[in-house]
């Protein structure tokens, strides 16, 4: 019973978001680039860690000697011999000193970081997109609203226009702009009926459902100035934040360790070598031909010293170098570009206070206005088209203090994405100006 009384709760920004993560295939397809970005760092420490490899073979021989061989040898190699040799070997491999190794496991591990930045950014875009899908069904359910409620109006206007004309009170070409008006507006709503289906397919397209309850935009909306209120304070959050610097400081530092690996690569490097061998056969096989019962072992190590790689290692390096200049300057450019990304949403937040301040007084006028002109037809002060003219502007100013709304919204999440602090939680603090 409890099921069927009680109305479900509706669905706020948080929730859309949520259902989204699990079923939008870009988040799905961020889910395993992390996975896959996180193996390099184990790719990484496995770089210094012993290699250990294994190594077998059996194989079957036929011996047969056409020649003569002296006494001593022809003892020890009949003239035909068939049998079955198997060999096996395992070798180990512990690095002990490789400069290069060490510099591609940092540069693997920073790859794994960056890894993690780009998923960060992904669920931060997944955020805005959801956020814009469900503000723009909003939008154009209350779009679709007002100019249902205006199309009832203008109606009425024109009846009313037509029994006035009827009785001689009012003109024909009342009538006429009323009707014209009357056809304006119903245009208007088939185009506000085709864009809330557009809205709802892409909300269901985003989140993997259907845009049923969305909770609407609080009547009584108060809207409020970021904290901090200072965008110096904002800007330097947006230089340590935001995914965009973070990755190009991930591919600098991916770039430093480029340098590195190849600069080493000229240096000696030392390896612990451990071996252990076995060879065994059956049949009638000479030991010259198939080695039997024999073991080996060994332990010892390396010493590799490069000493001429065709200019190859120089090339490399300049190459290296190249590129380090190429990413610390889109690094500098990620930063401008965030100064100003920050600067423009806390703009959005900052001057759509006032923004929608003036619009709820300019509905207020609106309303005023429209029951002015009203009154002045009833007593032949305004016509028929002026009171069209009153209510259209009405609607309008309606609707604009709805996209205000909206854009105040969004605004808030651009700045905390712009921030690199868009998150969940983030969506879940503008509860205050939906209506649960």
């Amino acid at each position: 019973m409890a099921l069927y009384c009680c109305p479900a709760a509706a669905m706020d920004v948080a929730d859309a978001y949520r259902a989204a993560i699990v079923n939008d295939p870009s988040s799905l397809a961020a889910d395993q680039g992390l996975l896959a970005g996180q193996e390099k760092a184990v790719q990484g420490d496995a770089l210094l860690r012993p290699q250990v490899n294994l190594q077998a073979g059996v194989a079957r021989i036929h011996s047969r000697q056409t020649g003569d061989l002296a006494p001593p040898i022809s003892e020890f190699l009949p003239e035909s011999s068939t049998g079955t040799a198997s060999q096996a070997n395992i070798q180990l491999v512990q690095p002990v000193y490789d400069a290069g190794l060490a510099a591609t496991r940092r540069q693997l591990r920073e790859q794994s970081v960056l890894a993690q930045t780009q998923f960060s950014a992904s669920r931060q875009e997944l955020a805005l997109r959801v956020a814009e899908t469900y503000f723009g069904v909003l939008v154009a359910e209350e779009t679709l609203r007002v100019v249902q409620a205006e199309l009832a109006d203008v109606r009425h206007q024109r009846d009313r226009a037509q029994a006035r004309f009827e009785v001689g009170q009012d003109r024909i070409t009342d009538v006429q702009e009323a009707q014209a008006r009357l056809d304006a507006v119903t245009t208007r709503a088939v185009s506000a009926q085709s864009n809330l289906e557009l809205r709802r397919a892409q909300f269901l397209e985003t989140t993997g459902v259907a845009p049923i309850g969305l909770a609407p935009m609080a009547e009584t909306f108060v809207p409020r100035m970021p904290e901090p209120t200072s965008l110096p304070e904002w800007q330097a959050r947006g230089e340590t934040q935001n995914t965009l610097v973070l990755a190009k400081k991930s591919e600098y530092e991916i770039a430093k360790a480029e340098i590195s690996k190849h600069r080493l690569e000229g240096r000696p490097t030392l390896d612990l070598v451990a071996n252990y061998g076995a060879n065994n056969q059956n049949g009638n096989l000479s030991p010259l031909v198939a080695p039997n019962g024999e073991r080996t072992s060994s332990i010892g190590l390396v010493l590799n010293v490069p000493l001429y790689a065709g200019g190859g290692l120089d090339s490399r390096q300049r190459e290296s170098a190249a590129h380090l200049g190429q990413v610390e300057q889109e690094f500098a450019a990620a930063a401008r570009d965030v100064r100003l990304k920050v600067q423009e949403g806390f703009l959005a937040v900052t001057t759509g206070v006032s923004r929608i301040a003036a619009q709820e007084q300019a509905l207020a006028s609106a309303h005023s206005a429209f029951e002015a002109t009203s009154q002045g037809r009833d007593v032949g002060t305004r016509t028929a088209l002026d009171v069209l003219d009153a209510q259209q502007r009405l609607y309008a100013t309606e609707l604009e203090l709805v996209q205000g709304r909206a854009d105040y919204l969004l605004g808030r999440l651009r700045l905390a994405a712009a921030a690199g602090e868009l998150d969940e939680g983030t969506l879940r603090e503008l509860g205050p100006w939906l209506a649960h």
